[in-house]
This record gives structure tokens, C-alpha cells and sequence, in this order.
């Protein structure tokens, strides 16, 4: 279950499939247009939509605000201008943990999203709980309609747990064992003894210890320990032939 997104008349069927893009790469897949001034169904919007066309299928048209938002429980409206109301307002971020909250409890939410000209008129905010406000350059506060929704859509579906904030591309290998990292240090300790490079004697042992600090303190994965073993062997090659 996801909001739902209602756009308040939007002005061309190229944003409204835009912001169809939009909420289907966050997994928003609930649409509701209210008087788009273009018509309904637009062929515009479908082009626009790029694989998204199952998010304007399921779209409902409704007339007006009070129709579009009859059984919602909690509604949010999107705005980048100061208000003469009396609103609590939330940055996206905040205004989608709420959402996600409120949703768990089973309450039916929806985001607002005003024509892309002027934005929400007061009347439409007022048929709102709460705002969104978007940290914007206020020197340039306007946003397109489908980067609004791609804003919120992306805060909705960190907010609902599927983001990631870190991971690792392992690309084919698995992070080294504590048993082989310590193989390879090792190996390194022989051949730098080897050649000498413990020098003078009464450091030896601080620098080893440095040596074995520097192995613990890099993410190392067995294609990295097999790459440094093959390094290292080559180098001594090179070295015996001469």
C-alpha cells in the first residue's frame, strides 16, 4: 500500500506522465487527476509515461478536490510559497515518516501536488491537514510538477525501509577471512625480510607491527588477496632473473 498522489489540474499530459514516471521508480503506483485542463484520457501523457502507462490506467478523474480526496484520512499538500494558514509544515523527509506511520495504523494518506503554473491555490491548501515544503533556492523556489512527485516518491520509499543507504558490489568474490589476510601478510613479512627492508634491526619489530596494522585496516577481498599473492611472486621473479 502506497499514498495516493493527486494532481490538482494539471496543465499538460506531458507532466502528467512524467509524474507517472516518477511515482512508479519509487513504487507509487496510485494516481488521482482533478480537472486536468487538457482532457482525460491523454494521449501526451501516455507517450511521456516510458513504460509507466499502468500508472495512468489505474488513474482515477475526479472534478474536484472534495471528490478526489472523500476517503482519504490524512492529506498533505505540496507548496514553495508562504501561506496566510495556519498549517503544521513538514520538509518531504518528515512529511513521509508521518505518512508511513499513519499508514501502519491504516489510515488512507494522499499528497496533494497543484498545477504546474502556480501551485496549489488556498483553497486547495485549505482542504489539506498538513503542508510539504521543499528546501528550495528561494530565489528560485519553482519546481516542475514531476520533480515534486519524484522528490516525495523517493522520501516515501525511504520511509517505507526499501532504500539501502550503503552497500557494496562484491563483483564475483566474498570479503577475505581473517586467515587468509594473515597468509598474506605473512608473505609480505618473508620477501620484505628478504630484501632487507627491515631496517635497522631495533625497528623491526614496530614496523611489522605497523605492516599488519595497515592489513587489518583495509576491506580486503580474496580476489584482492590473490592479486597481491600474484604481485608479490611476480616481483621476486623479476628480481631472481636479474
Amino acid at each position: 500500500m502506497t499514498p495516493t498522489f493527486v494532481l490538482t489540474r494539471p496543465q499538460m499530459g506531458e507532466n502528467i506522465g512524467a509524474a507517472a514516471r516518477a511515482m512508479l521508480n519509487f513504487g507509487v503506483d496510485r494516481m488521482r487527476i482533478v480537472d486536468p485542463r487538457d482532457g482525460w484520457p491523454n494521449p501526451a501523457a501516455v507517450a511521456m509515461a516510458s513504460g509507466a502507462g499502468r500508472v495512468l490506467d489505474a488513474a482515477s478523474l475526479h472534478e474536484d478536490l472534495a471528490g478526489a480526496l472523500g476517503d482519504c484520512s490524512y492529506v498533505y499538500a505540496t507548496t514553495a510559497r508562504q501561506r496566510d494558514l495556519t498549517k503544521e509544515v513538514l520538509s518531504p523527509e518528515e512529511a513521509m515518516r508521518d505518512a508511513a506511520r499513519r499508514m501502519g495504523e491504516g489510515q488512507h494518506v494522499a499528497v496533494m501536488f497543484g498545477p504546474e503554473r502556480a501551485g496549489l491555490e488556498n483553497e486547495d491548501i485549505a482542504q489539506a491537514n498538513a503542508l510539504i515544503s521543499v528546501p528550495v533556492n528561494p530565489e528560485f523556489p519553482s519546481l516542475n510538477l514531476a520533480q515534486c512527485v519524484l522528490l516525495v516518491g523517493y522520501e516515501w520509499m525511504r520511509a517505507a525501509g526499501d532504500v539501502t543507504s550503503q552497500t557494496t558490489e562484491m563483483a564475483g568474490t566474498e570479503w577475505a577471512t581473517g586467515d587468509e589476510v594473515e597468509h598474506l601478510a605473512r608473505h609480505f613479512e618473508e620477501r620484505l625480510e628478504d630484501a632487507g627492508f627491515f631496517f635497522p634491526d631495533h625497528k623491526a619489530a614496530s614496523m611489522k607491527v605497523n605492516l599488519r596494522n595497515m592489513w587489518s585496516r583495509m576491506p580486503l577481498t580474496r580476489a584482492d588477496v590473490q592479486t597481491l599473492h600474484g604481485m608479490l611472486r611476480q616481483m621476486v621473479r623479476w628480481a631472481q632473473r636479474r
